[in-house]
């Protein structure tokens, strides 16, 4: 395979990684960037840290994957495979490991 190919596919993986995650994100984190009642509960970390985080392990993740495959396997297509899994497990365990707040704060229940 031309080289020239390679580091497109490699690039378009990275890609691909970084818009499954900021897809990912996107819902989960609309409770803490809109705050709930006069934005009270609005957490900006969501934005500031954990988008870039999640933006860079969901490029990085396919794009390291392919890498080591290409490196291994005769047919580089073959390395598609791993990398589309190793994208796969990334964004499931994003989604079971990160959760922003999804409630309102406490002190905001039933009155007396």
């Amino acid at each position: 395979m031309d080289p020239k190919v390679r580091q497109h596919a490699g690039r378009l993986l990275a890609g691909l990684g970084a818009t499954t995650g900021a897809l990912l994100w996107t819902p989960r984190a609309a409770f803490s960037l809109d705050g709930g009642f006069e934005a009270h509960a609005r957490d900006l970390s969501v934005l500031f840290v954990d988008l870039p985080l999640i933006l860079l392990g969901g490029g990085l993740i396919p794009l390291l994957t392919w890498t080591l495959t290409t490196s291994w396997v005769r047919n580089p297509w073959l390395a598609l495979l791993p990398a589309m899994a190793a994208l796969a497990l990334g964004a499931w365990g994003l989604t079971e490991w990160w959760t922003p707040r999804q409630t309102e704060d406490p002190g905001y229940g039933p009155g007396m």
